[in-house]
């Protein structure tokens, strides 16, 4: 590892680790509760306990009525769904969105590691180009914000399909799943493309989605002739900013794909947060947790 990714690592899990234990453990322990009951223990029956939870073979061993105790599994596993297509290089106020990306990834990582839980990551583009097993531990951790850092992707595409099917399937015990993208996954009628491989996820994991965004992919600035590159297809062309139409059309396309990825969202109960390359990703993080809990 070289010294720079190495300070990289170490800085990210410096702010991260201590923004986990500050402000999001607590949140994070309540939004994220376990989804499944456990065997505690036996105890003599009281009034008003559940007859259901009667255990025979004890109460005819000690001649007395016992009855069994269940508790909350807390312990979840967390899975990272984290997109590494050509546009995540984008940034153009206070950092890119990939460091957006390894910083919100990292906060959740390390909330979930406090809250004792196991963390796996898959780095998607239009194809799973790397899943990380979940595990426990601050080097396993580590490793992925490093992973997340310095993964050089096969290909700069998109499909959150992909990602989505891949969950569905690999992951058998259901597990909570962060989707982190910039969600630029449309089709020509700005509908999101996963909303199918959504549909099937959701029933078997609980899924969460963390848009990361620039705010000048909102809306175009008037500053004339200029040649622009798609950071996924590498497709070139010359668009006039100065045309009003131009810069219309282009706000017309991004709100109406903000409010098709919104709707299917909603449609499907997934929570989801948008955090912007020059916000504090604090506040959003804990609007998410909050709506949860």
């Amino acid at each position: 590892m070289s010294n720079d990714l190495l300070k990289n690592v170490r800085k990210i899990e410096i702010k991260t680790r201590g923004l986990s234990r500050q402000i999001f453990a607590g949140e994070y322990h309540s939004a994220f509760k376990g989804r499944g009951m456990a065997f505690s223990e036996v105890r003599e029956y009281g009034y008003g306990d559940d007859v259901r939870n009667m255990d025979w073979n004890v109460t005819a061993r000690m001649n007395a009525p016992y009855i069994k105790v269940f508790e909350e599994e807390r312990e979840l596993t967390v899975v990272l769904l984290v997109d590494v297509s050509g546009s995540r290089w984008f940034g153009t106020r206070k950092k890119l969105k990939k460091d957006l990306l390894a910083e919100v990834a990292a906060v959740l990582s390390f909330s979930a590691s406090i809250n004792n839980d196991k963390v796996g990551a898959l780095f998607f583009s239009d194809k799973v180009e790397k899943f990380i097993p979940p595990k426990k531990g601050r080097s396993h951790l580590l490793h992925i914000i490093r992973e997340m850092l310095e993964y050089e992707p096969l290909s700069r595409q998109t499909d959150i399909s992909e990602a989505l099917r891949f969950l569905t399937n690999a992951i058998k015990k259901r597990c909570t799943a962060f989707l982190l993208s910039d969600m630029m996954d449309i089709d020509n009628m700005q509908k999101p493309r996963f909303e199918e491989a959504l549909k099937i996820a959701v029933n078997k994991h609980d899924l969460a989605a963390i848009q990361i965004y620039d705010p000048r992919e909102t809306s175009l600035p008037d500053v004339g002739l200029v040649r622009m590159a798609d950071a996924e297809t590498g497709r070139e062309q010359w668009i006039d900013t100065s045309g009003k139409k131009v810069r219309e059309n282009y706000a017309r396309w991004y709100n109406n794909s903000q409010d098709n990825l919104k709707s299917v969202l909603n449609k499907y109960h997934v929570d989801h947060v948008k955090i912007a390359t020059d916000q504090d990703y604090v506040q959003p993080l804990i609007r998410l947790f909050k709506s949860r809990a």
